[in-house]
């Protein structure tokens, strides 16, 4: 296996309840206790498929072929008409003192 600075090693042991419990802490889930054994062994089912990858030797070994040529399309980013600021306010839903005005996201 080669070894590569932008691998992102999987874990060597199984993840723990606590660990779950942090996951869904993070992604902001609320997850009953059957929820977090089955993610528990999903998870560890899918890290466990990762791990016997990470042990093969790849080393050599050319990259897959694409079944379809891949080609980001580009187009030269050339400025074009702009809107006034009374045109954007027009069409803005709300606006404030020549703004336009947004709920607020966040709690102070």
């Amino acid at each position: 296996m080669s070894a590569d600075p932008t691998e992102t090693p999987v874990p060597a042991e199984p993840l723990d309840l606590a660990e779950i419990e942090h996951l869904a802490l993070l992604s902001r889930l609320e997850l009953s206790a059957d929820e977090k054994i089955g993610f528990l062994g999903d998870l560890n089912k899918m890290l466990g498929y990762f791990r016997q990858l990470q042990e093969l030797d790849t080393e050599g070994v050319p990259e897959m072929q694409r079944p379809i040529r891949l080609v980001n399309v580009m187009r030269p980013d050339v400025p074009g008409e702009m809107f006034t600021q009374a045109q954007v306010l027009e069409l803005a839903p709300e606006s404030q003192d020549g703004f336009i005005r947004v709920p607020r996201t966040v709690e102070g």
